[in-house]
């Protein structure tokens, strides 16, 4: 029932380790911090003061944990991860690993990337994937089963609900709000105050798949600040959603719209402004 503790390892009176924990060489736990059974911290790793680790949490080399964060049961936080304060993880998230590309995919892996970066304030729900290489704001919200893809930016108070995937070289701006089961795709640009409704779909390849060309071409939608997407839309690759845009349910967005009118059908068609009161 004893933990294993290394000798140069930082461990406060005021600290409760549960048993089989493994703390490794130069870890440092700040006051009062809680570990639960089986939890795993690799060389060098940091816990702030007032954090509780729940069972079977692992912590990779060189990561850090600020103060008052709570992580769930069976948690990975991967090497170099740097987590902000008052923060909360859910059960069976995996935070900052590294990509691995399928052998057929035209994106390679990159062994380089940063470390994931995560603001103040942060919520994580449960069985969430980040990847490394993504930088969050302070009080960003992951929703459960939601996966952000590496080379990410997410601005501050960004919402990603349940079950959305953020593909890669994809920016946030702050205040967006993105709602569950959508697919945001890779290189696209999302500006601040967007609101997406859920089950939105977003492309980035017209070839889909085939021929030399698409690897010039691809590009995601870039959606400009205060748009807002409506319920099962459809954005095709490269359009451009002017400012204050509302795209209504259902619709299939395929050339660039203009600032503040609503849009309609399917495809999509001008149909009027957007009322004066909604306008952000």
């Amino acid at each position: 029932m004893t933990s294993l503790i290394a000798s140069s390892a930082t461990v406060p009176l005021t600290a409760i380790v549960g048993p089989f924990c493994v703390i490794g060489e130069n870890v440092v736990l700040g006051e009062n911090v809680i570990l639960g059974v089986g939890c795993v911290l690799g060389e060098g790793a940091r816990v702030g003061a007032g954090s509780e680790l729940g069972n079977y949490v692992s912590m990779g080399q060189g990561s850090e944990i600020g103060l008052r964060t709570r992580i769930g049961d069976h948690t990975t936080i991967y090497s170099q991860s740097i987590l902000g304060e008052d923060g909360f993880i859910g059960s069976n998230s995996s935070i900052g690993r590294l990509p691995k590309a399928s052998a057929t995919s035209t994106i390679k892996a990159q062994a380089d990337l940063p470390p994931l970066q995560m603001g103040n304030g942060f919520t994580i729900g449960c069985s969430a994937v980040l990847y490394a290489g993504t930088s969050y704001g302070h009080k960003t919200f992951i929703g459960d089963g939601a996966v952000v893809r590496e080379r990410c930016s997410v601005g501050q108070n960004v919402v990603v609900g349940s079950g959305v995937v953020v593909e890669n070289d994809t920016k946030i701006g702050e205040f967006t709000k993105i709602q569950t089961g959508s697919y945001i795709t890779a290189y696209m640009e999302i500006e601040e105050r967007v609101f997406i409704a859920p089950m939105v779909t977003t492309t980035n390849d017209n070839y889909m798949g085939r021929t030399e060309k698409r690897f010039q071409a691809i590009k995601g939608p870039t959606i400009q600040r205060g748009a807002r997407i409506g319920g099962g839309s459809i954005l095709l690759p490269g359009v451009k959603v002017a400012p204050e845009t509302f795209v209504a349910a259902g619709a299939l967005v395929s050339k660039d719209t203009t600032e503040k009118r609503v849009i309609k059908g399917f495809p999509a068609k001008d149909l009027r402004e957007v009322p004066e009161e909604e306008l952000l």
